[in-house]
């Protein structure tokens, strides 16, 4: 298991896929990060799989 895994997410606002890079060590988690594309702000949340160390991100505009 990898303690940071790229992951390609596509940005809700835009559209573009973008790669968010998780820190697997730190479990699931929640923050903010702009899309490097339209900059916009998006709430990313993590889940990692406590078995295989996978994450896997949601992204959502922040004012959803």
């Amino acid at each position: 298991m990898a303690l940071t895994e790229t992951v390609p997410v596509p940005c809700p606002c835009c559209g573009e896929v973008i790669d968010v890079l998780v820190d697997c060590s730190l479990g699931d988690q929640t923050y903010v990060e702009d899309c490097f594309v339209c900059c916009q702000p998006l709430v990313l949340t993590v889940s990692v799989d406590p078995e295989t160390g996978q994450p896997a991100v949601d992204a959502m505009p922040e004012n959803a």
